[in-house]
């Protein structure tokens, strides 16, 4: 379920410990934060970085009358996230942008650290939710298909592209593409440039070049979240001789320990800006210190998932939609429609870790694949049997078994969770009308 997964369930089973019980000890509250120092050195956080994060959170657990107080567990479980919102950065930082455009943000790190991709995802989510006029420069010229690569991602989200055919002059390119992009009206140029698979003078020599060249408003360091303490090192060697103004962590949603995004800020001295949740250009989201930090304790992060929701549900649809679910009206049809826009938000495992309390259910059974099965029996049903499920016999089931590849029994357990989930939500609506404002409206 993501870079904190592992990280989540640790730290989670030590404060199990300490909110079970009435009275805390001082005893008790170390032996709960060595279980979170392992915890964290296991996910790759740099061990200077943990060492002061423990010292500070002992200190201010053991003050201020916390072990006299009647809910001293839950308290030091404050203090902890409260010192690792500090530790991510206490507040969100946003990119730099310049009172007169156009802004110029220059993207650097290692070859393989996803520079290209966050690249286009970047100029999606600046021409999206911000309504710039994103201008992309293909920098890129020692990678195959580098140039290529961002010509596509432009292509996608209708953004331009500027490369030189045949040049083997990075500077010259980024100097010609600002002049392209400012003439061209944009506001925001973002510059993909060379990495290299290791870090060498010839790279550094190189951005450095560029950036006296074109004077970026924002340098943005790209990391491989999943390289844990070695993208804190290239992070520190990057800004050390080049000097950056944020960092990117990218592949945050695979299995990977998380120890970067805790420790980078703290080694660096540098905001992480943004980070990338998954390979679609959708999935690259601006760094709430505090909505991580809550994940990472397993607290959710229902803030990130509401603006996901938003950005993919049409307001009008999901009115139409509430009345649907309170007069019990609502259909497998419209239970197609809800799943594709579900789909769209991502995997359903990363959508229920952002839930409090449920990003380290393990007894969770819910994945894409079951929702590939429910999408299986429900486009198996004739249009008819989607809108009047009541009308379903023993051969229709058959049927409808036979052609999603599964058996009776689940298209059975769908229609009665169906029916049950129907039955509910009237009774919520009924409620709804006896107290007025009871029901939550929709996204």
């Amino acid at each position: 379920m993501g870079a904190f997964s592992s990280l989540t369930e640790k730290i989670q089973s030590a404060f199990a410990k300490l909110t079970s019980k009435g009275r805390l000890t001082e005893k008790e509250i170390d032996i709960a934060l060595k279980e979170v120092q392992m915890a964290l050195l296991e996910a790759d956080v740099n061990f200077k970085v943990v060492k002061n994060f423990i010292k500070s959170v002992k200190e201010k657990s053991l003050g201020a009358n916390i072990l006299e107080s009647l809910t001293p567990g839950q308290q030091v479980i404050d203090i902890v996230n409260k010192e690792l919102v500090h530790l991510l950065g206490d507040e969100i930082t946003y990119l730099n942008i310049a009172g007169k455009p156009p802004s110029i943000i220059m993207l650097i790190g290692l070859q393989g650290a996803g520079k290209t991709t966050t690249g286009g995802k970047l100029a999606y989510l600046l021409k999206g939710r911000q309504n710039k006029k994103p201008y992309l420069i293909a920098g890129d010229i020692y990678r195959p298909a580098a140039i290529d690569q961002l010509k596509t991602l432009g292509k996608k989200i209708d953004v331009p592209v500027f490369s030189i055919n045949g040049s083997k002059d990075p500077v010259a390119i980024a100097k010609a593409g600002v002049e392209v992009a400012t003439k061209a009206g944009s506001d925001v140029i973002i510059i993909d440039t060379a990495g290299r698979l290791h870090l060498d003078e010839a790279m550094m020599i190189e951005v450095e070049d560029i950036k006296k060249t074109v004077n970026p408003q924002e340098i943005l360091l790209v990391v491989d979240g999943m390289t844990g303490q070695d993208a804190v090192n290239i992070g520190k060697e990057f800004n050390e001789k080049v000097g950056i103004d944020g960092i990117v962590l990218t592949k945050m949603d695979g299995d990977t320990r998380g120890g970067a995004a805790i420790s980078i800020r703290a080694v660096t001295g540098k905001p992480i800006k943004l980070i990338g949740m998954g390979e679609k250009l959708d999935q690259l989201e601006f760094f709430h210190p505090d909505r991580i930090a809550s994940r990472i304790l397993g607290m959710g992060d229902i803030l990130s998932l509401i603006e996901k929701a938003k950005d993919q549900i049409d307001e009008k649809e999901a009115v139409e939609m509430q009345k649907k679910l309170m007069d019990a009206s609502f259909t497998f049809e419209d239970f197609l429609s809800q799943i594709k826009q579900l789909r769209n938000m991502g995997p359903i495992e990363d959508l229920l870790g952002r839930l409090p309390g449920m990003g380290n259910m393990k007894n969770l059974k819910v994945s894409d694949k079951d929702i590939n099965k429910i999408e299986a029996i429900i486009f198996s049903m004739t249009v008819e049997e989607r809108k009047r499920p009541e009308i379903m016999n023993g051969s229709r089931k058959k049927r409808i078994a036979l052609g999603s590849g599964t058996e009776v029994q689940d298209v059975n357990r769908l229609l009665k969770q169906f029916e049950s989930s129907k039955k509910m939500m009237k009774q919520m609506g009924n409620m709804g009308k006896k107290k007025k404002g009871f029901m939550p409206k929709f996204f």
